[in-house]
């Protein structure tokens, strides 16, 4: 294996998850895969500039602060995922080509050129792994105390997309691949709590087995009520945004899942 292939987190670096409130007992189980811009000591700078670690391309902007608001409005479990979706996103399967993008929105990272499939391995191994493994555990233990998990994972998604020039005027996304019981339920919370809010189905983005990892890997195959969110990140780039929008979700999250239950059960 070549120079470039010797891929490791040294004690620099943070760990691939960050759990905050792991012991809250909650029936609420939160993650968030693209919270993060980190780079791994080993890959540098990955070759990109620094305006570009800014952008949408690097991580999920405002996801993180918005996580940890509702996580504490929830008062529910939250799993960070530290690093660039860049080094790798963590909300793709291991056979999904953009896995480790060579490109991303018009952006080049020359480091992500032509990896090896052990090169690819490596950084699977290293973070997407031991992340997932960690969110496994924590919905195991919420299942060990007696409760069914409800899965609420947390992204944002760029206004304008640079290389295309599309422009996003919607605001709340609410995704779903198979189940879409919870998806709808809060889809019609938002709508009548808050109708001045643009919100749609999987509009901009779809859920789907080779586009996502959480909710076909910790939603669908469990079997639990299971919700992805992604907000539009000019909407949560400061504190007022990130309030009012933790107060939309929890708010809309709570009464969605409330009215689930009678079917549930």
């Amino acid at each position: 294996m070549s120079e470039r292939g010797s891929f490791y987190l040294d004690d620099g670096d943070p760990s691939p998850v960050d759990i905050v409130g792991g012991e809250v007992d909650s029936e609420f189980f939160l993650i968030c895969e693209h919270a993060g811009r980190r780079v791994p000591r080993c890959l540098g700078d990955l070759g990109v500039h620094s305006s570009e670690m800014e952008r949408h391309i690097a991580y999920d902007v405002g996801a993180e602060a918005v996580s940890r608001r509702l996580a504490s409005a929830l008062h529910a479990p939250l799993y960070i995922q530290p690093y660039s979706r860049l080094v790798i996103d963590c909300n793709r399967p291991l056979e999904a080509t953009d896995l480790i993008p060579e490109v991303s929105d018009g952006a080049e990272i020359p480091r992500n050129l032509a990896l090896t499939p052990e090169e690819r391995m490596l950084r699977f191994e290293k973070i997407h792994r031991p992340f997932h493994e960690a969110v496994s555990g924590g919905l195991d233990r919420v299942v060990a105390r007696g409760r069914k998990p409800i899965l609420l994972t947390i992204h944002s998604f760029t206004p304008i997309m640079r290389r295309t020039g599309k422009v996003r005027k919607i605001e709340l996304c609410i995704c779903f691949n198979r189940d879409d019981r919870l998806a709808k339920a809060m889809l019609s919370e938002v709508q009548a709590r808050y109708p001045g809010v643009k919100v749609a189905l999987n509009d901009p983005y779809p859920v789907s087995d080779m586009l996502d990892y959480a909710i076909p890997v910790h939603g669908e195959r469990r079997g639990i009520p299971h919700v992805l969110l992604e907000i539009r990140s000019d909407l949560i780039s400061d504190e007022v945004g990130e309030a009012r929008w933790t107060d939309i979700v929890s708010k809309t999250f709570r009464a969605a899942v409330a009215k689930l239950k009678p079917v549930q059960s």
